[in-house]
């Protein structure tokens, strides 16, 4: 397995910080740093800051938001990106959901689906170097009745910049596999696996792919324990944070996080966890959240559980595992994901069972 993580940029106060948390990341030997968008700092001129301050590890946008940008506009910042870096750059998009692509941006959220695959098709134009022409659903290139006609961007092209896709639901996911190069995921158990990986099968299957065509990334939280006491008393401020996820996140009538814990065998605490943090019950909804609940979605635990854990991610057909590691302090953070990355080496290692 591969080893990533994701930063996000939006405190001021904190950038520095930030800056130092990748360069010594990369000198532990990390593989990819995806950079995070939502509704805060944006991800392109962060990673044009990080291709200048690194040297081998991937840069990705994790992600940049479908309806924020035009396709060519997300083109073009790829290929930037991608030159800046010398190589190093991976394109990653996703839909994110109806309050920030609505009620931030004021672009419709409906036929995400759509929105994406016609998304992708203009980026790979803009990125073979043709003349970007396209007539969707979505977009018209040119625009209709205008005076333009189709151009190609002056930049360099570069075909083999990797896509990737962030996806969640059935549909989305089925899309991932037949279109994209990679797939970033959240909210994974491997134990349920099945509720995404059926989907994007399909999706591969109708493009004549295999897994082996894809580059499947999880995220988790990593947190050592000493022993399971400790463990115990970590494990409760997170059901906080996984209530918040179940409940808060998203739209009231939209919560892809909730549908995902839903179809991963935790549909009657999902809806209940989602009811009491909708009436303000917030400290309710947290009481809802198991233990099971979040120890399946985290990688949090003494060393040996963490390793076992990632034993068991890694059999579940994840290629890239994207650690969000634990701690109060920047030292504290690095110690943590380098004693992680040295577990997923040991995963390699010859004589790994």
């Amino acid at each position: 397995m591969r080893t990533a993580t994701t930063i996000e940029a939006s405190e001021a106060d904190g950038w520095p910080e930030t800056v130092e948390f990748v360069m010594e990341a990369e000198r532990l030997g990390l593989d990819v740093c995806w950079v995070a968008e939502a509704w805060g700092a944006d991800a392109p001129s962060v990673l044009g800051y990080l291709a200048a301050r690194t040297e081998r590890m991937l840069l990705g946008s994790g992600v940049i938001q479908l309806g924020t940008r035009t396709p060519v506009a997300i083109a073009q910042a790829a290929l930037t990106l991608a030159q800046m870096s010398q190589g190093r750059f991976l394109l990653g998009l996703g839909p994110s959901g109806p309050q920030v692509i609505e009620g931030l941006h004021g672009v419709p959220f409906a036929a995400a689906r759509t929105r994406a695959r016609e998304t992708v098709e203009i980026i790979r134009q803009a990125f073979a170097g043709e003349k970007i022409s396209f007539s969707g659903t979505r977009f018209q290139i040119p625009l209709p009745g205008g005076e333009g006609k189709p151009m190609r961007l002056s930049i360099a092209p570069n075909p083999d910049i990797p896509i990737y896709l962030a996806a969640m639901s059935p549909r989305l996911l089925e899309l991932t596999g037949e279109i994209a190069d990679g797939w970033l995921g959240t909210s994974f158990v491997p134990e349920g696996s099945a509720a995404y990986f059926t989907h994007l099968d399909d999706g591969l299957a109708s493009s004549g792919r295999t897994r082996a065509d894809i580059d499947v990334c999880e995220g988790a939280e990593v947190a050592f324990a000493e022993d399971e006491d400790e463990l115990r008393e970590m494990v409760v401020p997170r059901k906080k944070k996984l209530a918040f996820s179940l409940g808060g996140t998203g739209s009231a009538a939209t919560n892809f996080y909730n549908d995902a814990y839903s179809r991963q065998g935790w549909a009657d605490a999902a809806a209940a966890i989602h009811e009491r943090w909708q009436a303000g019950d917030r400290d309710g909804a947290a009481e809802l959240v198991t233990d099971e609940m979040v120890l399946g979605t985290t990688l949090i635990g003494t060393e040996e559980m963490v390793a076992a854990r990632l034993r068991v991610w890694r059999d579940a057909g994840v290629d890239t595992v994207r650690l969000y590691p634990a701690g109060d302090t920047l030292d504290a953070r690095l110690t943590t994901l380098g004693r992680a990355i040295d577990m997923v080496r040991a995963l390699d290692a010859p004589d790994s069972a």
